[in-house]
Formats: C-alpha cells, sequence, structure tokens
C-alpha cells in the first residue's frame, strides 16, 4: 500500500467545548504491555478515523492501528475505578494517596519563635531569647531606596543587576578582598544562596560544632552528609583544623565524597570569632585536601571591638573560597531577603558561577529586583548606614554582654560574647543539681524546661551540632529591644541601653528565672 501523507485536514478535530462522553467501544490495551489499561474516550471508530495505514508514524496523523489485532478492539471496557476515575454511573469515591511526604521538620530557629507565639497568645508572659533576628528598624534611607524601585517589576539577570554586583565587589575590596562584578551572584537570602551553592559543590560538607542550624540541614536536603567537626574553644564557626583533617580522611576512606567546608566569622551561635592562626591552619588543610571553603560572613560588621579585624579565608585561599553576605543582620533586614555571594578567583570560580547561575536560573529566576536596589544603596556605605550599624553593634554588645552576665551569676559557665547578638552558655557545672532537681539530662531538657514552666524560649546546643547531653544553649537577646520602633530607635540611640526599663525589665525576669531554676555554686563564671 503506498505510504498516506497526511495532513491536518485528515484528522477530525474534536470540539473543546462539548463535555467529554464516555466511549461506547473503548480500547483494552494490554495488548500493547499494559495489561487493565483502558484509553477512555477512544473506540475503533476514533483509530480507524485517525488514520489506519501501518506505515504511517506521523504523530499529527492520529494512532496507527494497524497492528492491533480486531479482538483487541472489541474486548469488553474495563472498570475505569482501575485508573481511579469512577465508572459512569458511580459515585465519586475518595482515595488516599498511598505514600506520605519527606518529613522535613521546621527550622529550630523558626519553631521556637512560633511557640514563644503560641504562649503570648494564650496570655503568658515571654522572654523571646531564641529567635536570631537582629531587633532594630529599617534605616528610613534604605527604606527610601526600596520605595524608590517599587515599580521595577520586570525579571533582570540571573546574577543580578550590574548596579548590586559592582557595588558588593566594591564592599568586599575595601575589606581586603579584591573583587570585581563579574564574581558577585545575588539571590533572594544568603540562605537560598548557600542551598544553590552546596548543589553546584556536591558531595558531602563539614561543618563546625556547633554551627547554624541550617548548615547541616541543607546538605542533608542535598543529599550529602554533613560531617560535624568541632571548634577550639573560644573560636566558634572554624572546625578545628587537625580534627577536620582526620575528619576527611576517616570519611572518604569508607567512600564518602567530601568537597567542602563551611565556616562563620563572626559565630552563629556562640558569638565568638576564630583567630587568624585558626584560618590560616584552616585553609591549609582544606588546600592539602582540595576543599572548597564557604565563608559566611554575615555578621562581619557586628564584631564588638570595631579595631578587631575578621580574617577572612578568601585572603588566604582566594581560589577555593566562596563568602556569603546579606543585608538580614547587620541592616536588620531579614524580611526583605537579598543575599550576594563572592566567588572564588580562576578556573574553579568560573566554572561554579556557571553552575550556580544554573541552579539559581531553575530555582528563582532572579532576585527581587526593588530589593536589589536598595542592597546596592547599602552595600556602598553611605554615611547614614555605617552610623546606623555602629549604633547597632553598640547595642548588641552592651545587651549581650548584660545576658552573659546573668547565665555566669547563676552558675553557668559562659564566655563574654565578641560579635553579633548571642550567648552560648554551659549549664555543665550545674548537671547534678539540674538532674536531682528537674530530671535534665539533655540541653533539649533544659531548654524544654524554660520554655514550658517559665516562657522563656532559647535553642539546645544539640539543636548546632553539639552533642545532646551537653548543656549548652544558645540565648538570642535582640528582640529584648523594645516592642515598637519607638523603644527600638531609644535603645539604638542610649549610651546604656541595658539600663533602658523595658530591657532592664526583661534582664531581671531573666535573672529571677535563672534564679528560680539553680542554686547558684561557687563563683560567677564569666569568662
Amino acid at each position: 500500500m503506498p505510504a498516506h501523507n497526511s495532513s491536518a485536514a485528515d484528522v477530525p478535530v474534536p470540539d473543546s467545548s462539548a463535555p467529554e462522553a464516555e466511549s461506547d467501544n473503548p480500547l483494552d490495551t494490554s495488548a500493547l504491555g499494559v495489561p487493565g489499561l483502558r484509553t477512555a474516550g477512544l473506540n475503533a471508530a476514533d483509530l480507524n478515523a485517525a488514520g489506519s495505514d501501518a506505515s504511517c508514524h506521523d504523530a499529527s496523523a492520529g494512532l496507527d492501528t494497524a497492528g492491533l489485532d480486531t479482538a483487541v478492539l472489541d474486548a469488553p471496557p474495563l472498570d475505569a475505578s482501575v485508573l481511579g476515575r469512577p465508572a459512569p454511573g458511580r459515585a465519586e469515591e475518595v482515595r488516599p494517596v498511598p505514600f506520605a511526604p519527606r518529613p522535613v521538620p521546621l527550622s529550630p530557629t523558626l519553631a521556637v519563635n512560633e511557640a514563644l507565639a503560641r504562649k503570648r497568645s494564650e496570655g503568658a508572659t515571654v522572654l523571646p531569647l531564641g529567635f536570631g533576628e537582629a531587633g532594630v528598624p529599617v534605616h528610613p534611607a534604605l527604606a527610601r531606596e526600596l520605595a524608590a524601585a517599587a515599580d521595577r517589576g520586570a525579571y533582570g539577570p540571573v546574577a543580578g543587576s550590574e548596579e548590586l554586583r559592582a557595588a558588593a565587589a566594591s564592599y568586599w575590596t575595601r575589606r581586603g578582598a579584591p573583587t570585581v562584578p563579574d564574581s558577585v551572584v545575588c539571590g533572594p537570602g544568603s540562605k537560598p544562596l548557600l542551598y544553590a551553592l552546596l548543589a553546584s559543590i556536591g558531595g558531602d560538607v563539614v561543618v563546625p560544632a556547633p554551627s547554624w542550624v541550617s548548615y547541616a540541614a541543607q546538605a542533608s536536603l542535598l543529599g550529602g552528609e554533613p560531617l560535624h567537626v568541632a571548634t577550639a574553644p573560644g573560636e566558634g564557626g572554624v572546625p578545628s583544623p587537625a580534627l577536620l583533617a582526620d575528619a576527611v580522611v576517616r570519611a572518604r576512606a569508607r567512600g564518602r565524597s567530601v568537597r567542602s567546608v563551611i565556616v562563620t566569622l563572626p559565630d552563629n551561635p556562640t558569638g565568638t570569632l576564630a583567630s587568624e592562626e585558626t584560618v590560616r591552619r584552616l585553609c591549609a588543610v582544606a588546600r592539602d585536601l582540595d576543599l572548597v571553603i564557604v565563608s559566611d560572613e554575615i555578621y562581619r560588621d557586628l564584631v564588638h571591638d570595631p579595631t578587631r579585624a575578621v580574617h577572612s579565608p578568601a585572603r588566604f585561599a582566594p581560589e577555593r573560597t566562596v563568602v556569603t553576605t546579606a543585608l538580614s543582620k547587620s541592616l536588620a533586614a531579614g524580611g526583605w531577603r537579598l543575599g550576594v555571594a563572592r566567588l572564588p578567583d580562576g578556573p574553579f570560580g568560573r566554572a561554579l558561577r556557571d553552575s550556580l547561575l544554573g541552579v539559581a536560573s531553575e530555582v528563582w529566576s532572579s532576585a527581587p529586583a526593588p530589593m536589589q536596589h536598595a542592597a546596592a544603596y547599602a552595600l556602598a556605605e553611605p554615611p547614614e548606614l555605617v552610623e546606623h550599624v555602629d549604633r547597632s553593634r553598640r547595642l548588641h554588645a552592651a545587651v549581650a554582654g548584660a545576658v552573659a552576665e546573668r547565665f555566669a551569676a547563676a552558675g553557668a559557665r559562659v564566655r563574654r560574647p565578641e560579635a553579633a547578638f548571642y550567648v552560648y552558655p554551659d549549664f555543665g557545672p550545674l548537671r547534678e543539681a539540674l538532674r536531682a532537681g528537674h530530671g535534665v539530662r539533655t540541653a533539649a531538657d533544659l531548654t524544654g524546661l524554660l520554655l514550658d514552666r517559665y516562657g522563656v524560649g532559647v535553642l539546645p546546643g544539640s539543636a548546632f551540632g553539639d552533642a545532646p547531653d551537653a548543656l549548652r544553649m544558645r540565648v538570642a537577646p535582640s528582640l529584648l529591644y523594645g516592642r515598637d520602633d519607638e523603644e527600638r530607635l531609644a535603645a539604638l540611640a542610649s549610651p546604656d541601653p541595658a539600663a533602658l526599663p523595658w530591657i532592664a525589665g526583661a534582664l531581671d525576669r531573666l535573672g529571677e528565672v535563672l534564679a528560680d531554676l539553680v542554686e547558684t555554686v561557687g563563683e560567677p563564671a564569666l569568662a
């Protein structure tokens, strides 16, 4: 038979406005290797009308039925419920989905915030010390710049606007890391940027113990294995170089592909800052073991002593270090969701940029244009914002220091915070008293007791990778600065913010809670 060249005129076009009808003679496709499957709405006449030439393989000509046995076409219809679709005349049935979604717990920092909101709604008095929010108002100049760009509704370049990338490059160059705009990629917050970076780098990742909760969680979500490596005392955020080398060698010996290590400078949760020597040694280990370093420097501008330098790995290992930062901490614009990443120099950095842009293009397309404009203004560091960050730093130092003193007075071991707005007390010296008096055996037991009995929201060290039985916790006092912007602005302007009535009252309440929780033993242990 000669080949049939079908055209659009050969194929009947159904009326799309007409309701779908059940076929009188549906097709049993079990002969096609799909037992029990029925092509609803098709019958032999439909198939023949679509073209029955055995040599026709043009999809536009309809289905080729030459290879089908006529007995198949005449087979009785199957029950449509096989497909999950009710048969004609039957009532609709609810069929449960036979699998559960992947269980992913809520981030602990967000979970404690929601728990406190519930207690507050029930009329309880709470002390919100769990959520890592900066706690100060957005500067009016920054809000003005955001408003000025509110009409920018178009998509932009995946890497970010030229204006923003140039401002970010200048920001890092002023901090001793010469940067060109092509090395900068922006995203809707440093958190999504970190996730995309880990997806691009691949493999397992080393995280400090303790460290911010999302590092390990993101590595696990990506199918990798987070390797927790302890930090040196007083140098949170950077894994001990010797322990790092040992952990990577051991992991690779059992078949793991370890490709990166994350550091935080300064650190969340401990509020401390690693020394130059420790950072140098970590960079040497990373070079020897072919590791990429991801340096989260979101708290860099909040070191309490402004004369103290932050030693970025980008200085010592520029060919393998990614640096990230954002507006959420130093400028208190966490809800704006805008972050930037500085990629390494050289061939690896260019390849990583290409991969990162590929991931970004499939996930967020481009960061919000109004936010990019405001971020470009912020990263250019105009004088009014520099002053605002300075005042924020002084406020964080004063209140975090006062909180540390309350924990020390209660008998906890606590290092005076050096940066950001975190305190990391250790109740190890009071372990036996807490066990005897309250049945506390783990950090989660202790923080649960503080929340349930006293309305004090803090996070257990185990949420950050500490051992469960280590009685450490992260305390974030930045939400004590005020109940509204009027009080927060007063706190920013005060030479002694801890003496303001609303902050002093919260500190007194904390002292009362801790005194009720434990009997003070020995001398205060504030280092």
